[in-house]
């Protein structure tokens, strides 16, 4: 009987060894897709982020090509150029008022641009490079037809100027722009109050009265 005991006790270990080892395996088969997973997820969160910043760097790009596009499609509009025309005139106006200085707003007919500048010598026929603020062009959308001063005198050709000091414009006048449909527009310097303003059509210049036409 002794050796019979024996025998089972040796199937009984052997069993629970067999038991055992298959619940191990068990662990680490579950075990594994958790690892997988993690690994995966992590990948794939990389992934993801890539993805993410791609992404924002092409609308960052689009967004710059974008307004670009739509700042020289502004910029050509008639109603933008003549905007930056006044603000010239304003320009020297203000600044001259504010100070000693003097500035020039040249309007060349010919080649169909401006320019502002401060004047710092004697010398008024000659612009010096350092004196130019602004210099901008004029395109098919706007162009100058003619300008005509509050002392009578006009031309559509060559160059005209306005000229402010500290006392305010030494001639006022119009200056009077074509749009696309080829429609009048009227930038008025007005020399008493020193408005510069923006009209539509071509509007009647208003000439100050000669002093023995004012009434005492």
């Amino acid at each position: 009987m002794i050796p019979t005991c024996s025998a089972l006790m040796h199937t009984d270990a052997y069993m629970r060894k067999c038991v055992n080892a298959k619940m191990r395996k068990c662990d680490d088969a579950l075990a594994h897709p958790l690892i997988c997973s993690s690994t995966y997820s992590r990948i794939y969160g990389f992934t993801l982020t890539e993805l993410v910043m791609v992404i924002l760097i092409i609308s960052l790009s689009v967004l710059l090509v974008m307004t670009n596009f739509y700042g020289v499609l502004g910029k050509n509009t008639f109603r933008a150029q003549a905007q930056e025309l006044v603000s010239a005139m304003q320009m020297a106006g203000s600044a001259a008022a504010e100070s000693d200085r003097r500035y020039e707003v040249i309007i060349d007919l010919a080649e169909q641009s401006f320019l502002l500048r401060q004047i710092t010598t004697p010398d008024l026929s000659h612009v010096l490079e350092e004196e130019i603020i602004v210099n901008d062009y004029f395109s098919d959308n706007c162009r100058v037809a003619y300008v005509e001063f509050d002392d009578g005198d006009w031309t559509n050709e060559g160059r005209a100027k306005f000229r402010a000091g500290h006392s305010g414009w030494q001639y006022g006048g119009k200056v009077v722009l074509l749009d696309e449909d080829e429609q009048p527009h009227s930038v008025v310097i007005n020399r008493l109050s020193r408005i510069v303003t923006l009209e539509e059509g071509d509007v009647e210049l208003l000439v100050p009265r000669r002093q023995d036409e004012v009434p005492f």
